[in-house]
């Protein structure tokens, strides 16, 4: 799983922000997210698995494997519904 093109990670005033970039910027698309969605966001740049963002999180953030695993599915869904992924 890959984001779509189109989709760029901005920090601005301490908050991230992805913003959908190209000819026809939909705004209604602009998602804000917390530092560990943006952890999550850059490691989707690139092709990976669930599996893989879940053992990221365990690498970066004191949590267990359950409660990072629902976050990864939460953030997995949230990215569907924007239609952010490849």
């Amino acid at each position: 799983m890959k984001l779509k093109d189109g989709f760029v990670l901005r920090q601005v005033a301490g908050e991230y922000v992805a913003i959908p970039s190209g000819d026809e910027v939909d705004l209604d698309k602009m998602i804000t997210l917390n530092e560990t969605g943006a952890f999550l966001w850059e490691r989707l740049s690139a092709d990976t698995t669930q599996e893989t963002l879940v053992d990221a999180l365990l690498a970066e953030y004191e949590v267990d494997r359950d409660t990072a695993a629902q976050c990864v599915d939460a953030f997995i869904e949230k990215l569907k519904e924007y239609e952010c992924l490849a």
